[in-house]
């Protein structure tokens, strides 16, 4: 059968979906009615997440969670988490329980400024090409004028533009490399829009240098882009207590969690087959936060992971140590994120997360953001070094099971106050249910 389609684009939803399914599921006599039951009653509310993306066909739900109770710099927030992962949005509220008597956490912005590139490659000295830079970068900052002007109202903007010399890597090939400063934006429109027209007024005005030769004067672009690595867009966010203070119960001494917490973190600065599993569970919290605000997950991701290997080495992104006393657990994280622009403005949903958050500027949601992250980071290691990962995560996955084999809600009750006091797993889940059922 031929599953290749000509103008797809252009059919209606509906014919869209009658395509999906009479070509790649033809036996499914659900498919259609899966596809459709998703869509929202509310046609204006349906028309605007069809715009969001092309070809849509439906919508793909993901839980709208909130965790509660974080102190942060003295004020109290109720933090927005859309995750699909059970444990997640439970650990940090758990974290933030355990901390909000503690002092809460404490951050700090490092640091805000993004980076765009234009590459290029030229076919002479560097000294005169660097020549060039130095006799045009005047107009560079002028021909963007019209992109900058709002942005510069408002404290933000074009920071420095510097040539950069790659030769050495790669034959002939050169940069453009820019820092700017987008506020409350995230500012991935207003970046590429300036390196764009760096691009062109770099390459048109080198045919009337005179400093070049007739075989330097064809200036090869390759592409204008920013940079989704931020190691200069720099959040810290930290908690601290007494030793004392961090006993729970009397099966572990605050000084013996301590130690093995810090022990755990430091493995994991060391080890990269496990700092890869520590910094994933620092995302869950980071992530989750990050799609209920209407922010790109994908590119803080890839500026995350890229900053952890920054030394060469993958590496844990929080640190812990005591010192006269006292537990300190932080973390320096990077996060470009917007609080204007994008989604952020369109989506109902990250609207009321906003809201919920107080309307925090770029700056404070990339303080929340952090310490979701690290309060996630805190509720996984204080598992991993005490009860163990799975006794929680278990009891928070016991719904999805029950859930896979159809449970009602008689029976839900019924093995939800069975697993209290009984370890969780899919076996044994399976196997109580069928017992109830017979």
């Amino acid at each position: 059968m031929n599953k290749t389609v000509s103008g797809f684009s252009k059919l209606s939803k509906s014919e869209k979906i009658n395509w999906i399914v009479d070509t790649y599921l033809p036996h499914n006599t659900s498919a259609k009615e899966v596809l459709m039951q998703y869509w929202n009653t509310d046609v204006k509310l349906q028309q605007l997440h069809d715009e969001f993306i092309e070809n849509t066909i439906t919508n793909y739900y993901l839980p709208f969670g909130v965790a509660p109770n974080f102190l942060i710099n003295g004020k109290t927030y109720t933090i927005p988490m859309a995750i699909e992962e059970s444990s997640v949005v439970a650990a940090a509220s758990k974290a933030a329980k355990f901390w909000l008597d503690r002092g809460g956490f404490k951050t700090e912005v490092l640091s805000t400024t993004k980076i765009g590139q234009v590459h290029f490659k030229f076919n002479g000295s560097f000294e005169t090409l660097s020549g060039y830079f130095n006799h045009i970068k005047p107009k560079l900052f002028e021909d963007t004028n019209a992109i900058t002007t709002n942005m510069e109202k408002r404290g933000g903007g074009i920071l420095d533009i510097e040539l950069r010399d790659k030769t050495a890597e790669i034959d002939g090939y050169y940069q453009l490399h820019v820092s700017f400063e987008t506020l409350d934006a995230m500012g991935a429109n207003f970046i590429n829009s300036c390196l764009e027209q760096f691009a062109k007024t770099f390459k048109s005005h080198a045919s009337d240098y005179e400093g070049f030769s007739e075989e330097e004067r064809d200036i090869d672009l390759i592409m204008s882009i920013l940079s989704n690595y931020v190691p200069e867009c720099i959040v810290r966010a930290e908690v601290s207590c007494a030793i004392e203070d961090l006993k729970e119960s009397e099966q572990i001494s605050g000084e013996d969690f301590a130690t093995k917490f810090v022990q755990a973190v430091n493995i994991a600065e060391i080890e990269p087959y496990r700092a890869v599993t520590h910094n994933k569970g620092i995302m869950n919290g980071i992530d989750a936060v990050v799609l209920a605000t209407g922010n790109d997950f994908r590119a803080i991701e890839a500026g995350v992971h890229a900053y952890a290997a920054r030394n060469g080495r993958y590496s844990s992104l929080s640190h812990a140590k005591i010192e006269n006393g006292v537990f300190r657990f932080w973390m320096d994280i990077p996060l470009a994120l917007g609080t204007v622009g994008g989604l952020t403005g369109l989506h109902p949903l990250v609207k009321l997360a906003l809201e919920i958050l107080d309307n925090p500027s770029a700056k404070e949601l990339m303080q929340i953001t952090a310490v979701a992250g690290l309060a996630q980071n805190f509720a996984a290691l204080r598992s991993l070094t005490t009860t163990g990962i799975q006794q929680g995560h278990m009891k928070m996955h016991l719904m999805n099971i029950l859930n896979q084999f159809n449970a009602n809600n008689e029976e839900k009750q019924a093995l939800t106050e069975h697993f209290k006091t009984t370890t969780v797993t899919h076996t044994a889940v399976v196997e109580a249910l069928s017992a109830l059922r017979r």
